[in-house]
């Protein structure tokens, strides 16, 4: 039997037991009346949403979701809306706000929660959610629970302890990544806060201990190769040392030693606007939070050149910096929200962006379907097809298994080569980019070559797509063969290109909020007939 039916199987089964009342009668016991640790949550909250969630309506990035009643699960929102209500990581915003209003808000909906779901649900209790849940109730404790009733405590208390003894069962279970990481947060923070529970503590360290070798790389890069996914790991990290220093309980010399690789790896994706590069599910990100984050980790000094582990170059010449993807897919379970994107590379001068990536969408998991496909990169696509198959289960099927990557610089260059075998399986062709940055950032020259090992058998058609920011102008010059691109503060580039066909098409951008923006790509178009093909381009800058 397949290891897939058995897990889903043990799921079911798991869920079924949950869901008895001899299971929760198991839950039931002695009920703390006080939180011996409150550790502090230093991350900001967004008053603009807390003022929302005062109206009745959740927000994430932009997008809002009007609430009527006590209603906790939606019809046809997506996982991503039920995590986040159920999460309670919207009392940052809350606490933003201040004032009793936002007091008096918080312990109404914490209220709801506990009345609506007293007993074990699939959604409510799934352990990451959980676990998120009990850091954040018990971290804000002071700003809706220190002023609250004898009634309202009395429910919270019997609530807490409930699930915190349901958190310590079913970690790890099936958790992976980020969420594995969130269990072993709120398992910390339970045994921390209620007397008598050190167990938990140890529990969660033990599960830290070992995620920490298998998530964090040796360059401090996340195994998902996700710049979003890098930042709240370091996030659950600095949290769990706070919490463990606010305990007093001995800090782990491990989780020292991975903030410390981990700060320099964020500040790597980081662009002269103080934003991240759009890549594998990331947007540009809270700047103001980035900011947090790196300072609590204390990561300084010169930004890193490479990634090596990770697989990202990053090369800055003058006012110009370019990031490029020059690893592999991430290994299943991890590959779930990672994008099919080898090679693709961004662009930007100064502050302001020129070629970006589509990026991804905070809230509707169809558009991540689709931002998830290689022609949603500034990369190349053969026939039409992904260089990774994206399967329904989200995960990777056919893919990258090997990348050559070279790196050559000097004060006056960087040349940065490589290639990948995604298309090798179905056509047997490797595809190669040679990026090459000079004359003080001001001349971009690229060369992607395409090389079939095993005979060619059909012609095969080829598209090299460029992406560009909305805020940059573009147009076709010189009948179709180049294009201006213009930026906002009146920089001018010049696109070249030969062999092959420029067209200027539709686009949209993703890196900010939840619209998408209309924005523009240039495509150059091509057709392999031989064993080999070479496309060479260039952006110049203006005068």
């Amino acid at each position: 039997m397949p290891l897939r039916v058995l897990s889903h199987i043990r799921k079911a089964a798991g869920q079924m037991a949950c869901n008895s009342v001899l299971y929760d009668w198991s839950l039931s016991g002695g009920i703390p009346e006080r939180l011996i640790v409150k550790p502090v949550d230093p991350w900001p909250g967004d008053t603009e949403k807390g003022r929302w969630l005062c109206s009745g309506a959740f927000s994430i990035d932009g997008d809002q979701l009007e609430i009527h009643g006590e209603c906790w699960e939606p019809f046809g929102v997506s996982q991503i809306w039920l995590i986040h209500m159920h999460g309670f990581e919207w009392l940052r915003d809350l606490r933003a706000l201040g004032g009793e209003a936002a007091r008096r808000q918080g312990r109404d909906l914490i209220l709801s929660w506990i009345e609506n779901y007293r007993h074990w649900h699939k959604i409510a209790w799934a352990p990451d959610v959980t676990a998120k849940r009990l850091a954040m109730w018990i971290s804000h404790y002071e700003c809706f629970g220190a002023s609250a009733n004898e009634d309202f405590q009395d429910l919270f208390f019997e609530s807490l302890i409930r699930q915190a003894r349901h958190l310590a069962r079913s970690v790890p279970g099936d958790l992976c990544g980020i969420s594995l990481l969130q269990g072993a947060k709120g398992l910390i923070y339970a045994g921390l806060a209620l007397e008598g529970r050190e167990g938990w503590i140890e529990q969660g360290l033990g599960i830290l201990d070992k995620e920490l070798g298998r998530q964090i790389l040796a360059d401090g890069g996340h195994v998902s190769r996700s710049p979003a996914q890098l930042l709240e790991a370091l996030q659950i990290i600095l949290d769990i040392r706070t919490a463990l220093m606010a305990g007093g309980y001995p800090l782990p010399e491990k989780i020292q030693h991975a903030i410390d690789k981990m700060g320099p790896a964020v500040r790597f994706f980081r662009y002269g606007d103080k934003g991240f590069g759009v890549f594998n599910g990331a947007q540009e990100g809270n700047r103001a939070l980035i900011d947090s984050v790196l300072a609590q980790a204390n990561a300084r000094g010169k930004a890193l050149q490479s990634l090596p582990c990770s697989g990202y170059e990053r090369v800055a010449q003058g006012r110009s910096m370019m990031m490029i993807d020059t690893g592999k897919p991430p290994e299943r379970p991890y590959d779930a929200l990672a994008h099919a994107s080898p090679l693709a590379f961004e662009f930007s001068y100064g502050k302001e962006r020129l070629f970006v990536n589509c990026g991804v969408h905070p809230t509707s998991e169809d558009w991540n379907e689709a931002l998830r496909a290689s022609a949603a990169h500034n990369t190349a696509v053969i026939d039409h097809r992904n260089t990774c198959e994206i399967r329904e289960d989200g995960h990777f099927g056919r893919k990258v298994k090997t990348i050559v990557s070279l790196r050559e610089e000097s004060k006056q260059s960087a040349l940065v080569e490589a290639s990948h075998d995604g298309y090798g399986a179905l056509s047997g062709i490797t595809h190669g980019r040679r990026l090459f940055l000079t004359e003080k950032g001001q001349d971009l020259r690229g060369e992607d070559s395409f090389t079939c090992s095993v005979g060619i058998s059909k012609p095969h058609d080829i598209a090299m797509r460029f992406h560009i920011h909305p805020r940059v102008k573009v147009s076709l010059i010189q009948g179709g063969e180049e294009a201006l691109l213009r930026m906002p503060g009146g920089t001018g580039w010049r696109f070249r290109h030969l062999s092959g066909a420029l067209a200027l098409e539709d686009s949209i951008y993703l890196g900010t909020g939840c619209e998408p923006r209309k924005t523009k790509q240039l495509v150059i178009y091509g057709r392999m007939e031989q064993d080999y093909a070479l496309v060479k381009w260039a952006l110049q800058r203006e005068g």
